[in-house]
């Protein structure tokens, strides 16, 4: 059983956020890098991350699950679209099941992390959110599992006359479990992935949900339980029925990304035909699920067995598509004069971006501003030594590329292991072209181009969002790519060392 780590152990790997990301990258530490000491920082008091923070009505995945869940631990639940508690399940169960839980400091805000070139060390500052005092922690490693948006705000524009409406405005992000809307009146603001799963959850238990959107998404149906992986799981042994529908759905996945690239108009009348004919003849398609952009310019919102469309079909939800004027006493007036009646208001408005967890990061006392970097691989910022990311597709299920990510990760320790090596830095090429981290024309992604950092123009530094050319890069490609440079060992001090067990995890002296 592994036990607690005094703050001054010299760890192989700090591991900052216990969400998806963090518990895969700790799972796949212990099993690549066996002896290895880590700790896990977690600003939060639970795991699980984005599924233990989104308590909303309805809060589910809009990846199916065969993706979504680790490689290495088949996700055994019937839907393939899980609901948020499913999926928090799945994390702590894989989190205790390897005795990762105990290697886990809970309320530890990581605020700052220095680098220092002489120990070959970093010195994260993390801050005790019960009481505000601050920690210290040393590690050779930074692994960086804060997924990319605040935890503490979410996007909310102001909207003129607020103060003047006498119902509740929520954010989903924020959500009160003690609100009771049974039998009211609920607008929900927006036409992304947490509107499209909001308005059918609560659909049912209130007197209408009016979708208001300023303008459509794609959305398109999927089926709740993956008929052909419950005929795998009947027909092959666990791992591998696993791994023949995750495969399956990787490119299944990957064929209807690049139709849509390649064949935009054809895809684009394709969805709005599938939603169409779901709704029926009494629904302006045209005006309420026809985007102006095309598919996969913006994330694909996908809804379960068509629970959507047949909550407007009818009647106990509909969309309007308008801007919005001013709030009113009792509801929202809109650009066309029409107003909607409202007794709770929820802006499912979107997220605010930011990177590494919002710590403020140096290099032997030079500040490195992400925005100001470029990413290697996806997962390292240039002249920032031994540190990676984790930041998952934006076109597939997020745990694909965190799971080579941790791969990565572990191949790179083994490597500078056998040769002595004490860091390892992505150098950036000045004839390197610059270009958006995220070719993306969602709000979300443009409202956040100063904080993300940049990708270029050519390999290593391009980021494909293809997950079989980053499994041949990452997986299988050379460490030592001529990009990537290491530190040759030299008789430094290095920081002091503790008498440890290498257990794998949070060590005891």
């Amino acid at each position: 059983m592994t036990a607690a780590a005094p703050e001054d152990t010299l760890l192989d790997v700090l591991i900052v956020g216990a969400g998806l990301s963090g518990i895969g990258a700790a799972r796949q530490l212990q099993q690549r890098c066996p002896g290895k000491r880590f700790a896990i920082l977690e600003a939060r008091d639970a795991i699980g991350g984005t599924w233990d923070l989104f308590r909303y009505p309805g809060i589910r995945s809009d990846s199916d699950m065969y993706t979504l869940g680790y490689r290495f631990k088949p996700w055994k639940g019937a839907k393939a679209i899980a609901d948020g508690p499913s999926i928090l399940s799945y994390i702590r169960e894989t989190a205790d099941e390897a005795g990762i839980t105990p290697c886990i400091r809970f309320g530890c805000k990581v605020v700052s992390a220095a680098w220092n070139s002489h120990d070959a060390c970093w010195t994260v500052t993390a801050e005790r959110v019960a009481d505000g005092s601050r920690q210290q922690w040393r590690a050779r490693f930074l692994y960086v599992c804060a997924g990319y948006y605040s935890y503490a705000a979410g996007h909310r524009p102001a909207f003129a006359g607020e103060e003047s409406f006498r119902g509740r405005i929520v954010h989903p992000q924020f959500w009160d479990a003690s609100l009771d809307y049974a039998a009211k009146r609920v607008v929900v603001i927006g036409s992304g992935a947490t509107a499209v799963t909001m308005v059918p959850a609560m659909a049912g238990t209130a007197a209408h949900v009016t979708m208001l959107q300023r303008s459509p998404s794609y959305v398109v149906t999927r089926p709740g339980e993956d008929a052909i992986a419950a005929k795998l799981r009947r027909l092959l042994p666990e791992g591998l029925a696993y791994a023949a529908t995750r495969w399956k759905n990787v490119l299944l996945g990957m064929f209807f990304f690049q139709l849509a690239r390649r064949r935009p108009e054809r895809v684009s009348e394709r969805m709005v035909g599938m939603a169409a004919a779901q709704l029926g003849p009494d629904i302006d398609v045209g005006k309420h699920f026809t985007p102006r952009y095309k598919p996969w310019d913006q994330r694909v919102c996908l809804v379960p067995d068509g629970d959507l469309f047949r909550e407007i079909r009818e009647g106990r939800a509909s969309v309007v598509t308008d801007a919005i004027e001013r709030f009113t006493e009792d509801g929202i007036r809109l650009a066309s004069g029409q107003t909607l009646p409202a007794d709770i208001v929820v802006t499912a408005t979107g997220l605010k971006l930011n990177m590494l967890g919002d710590m403020a990061i140096s290099v032997d006392g030079q500040p490195r501003v992400p925005a100001e970097q470029m990413a290697y691989k996806g997962m390292m910022l240039s002249d920032v030594p031994n540190l990676v990311l984790a930041f998952g597709y934006t076109n597939a299920s997020w745990t694909l590329k965190a799971d080579l990510t941790a791969e990565y990760v572990c191949r790179l320790l083994r490597y500078m292991d056998r040769r002595g090596y004490r860091a390892a830095v992505p150098r950036r090429d000045a004839a390197v072209k610059p270009t958006p981290f995220l070719d993306f024309t969602s709000g979300y992604v443009q409202r956040a181009a100063s904080v993300l950092p940049r990708q270029g123009d050519r390999k290593p530094w391009r980021l494909y969002q293809n997950y079989l050319m980053d499994m041949l890069t990452i997986r299988h490609g050379r460490i030592a790519d001529g990009v990537l440079q290491f530190d040759a060992p030299h008789a430094a001090t290095a920081p002091r060392e503790v008498p440890v067990s290498l257990s794998g995890g949070e060590v005891q002296p």
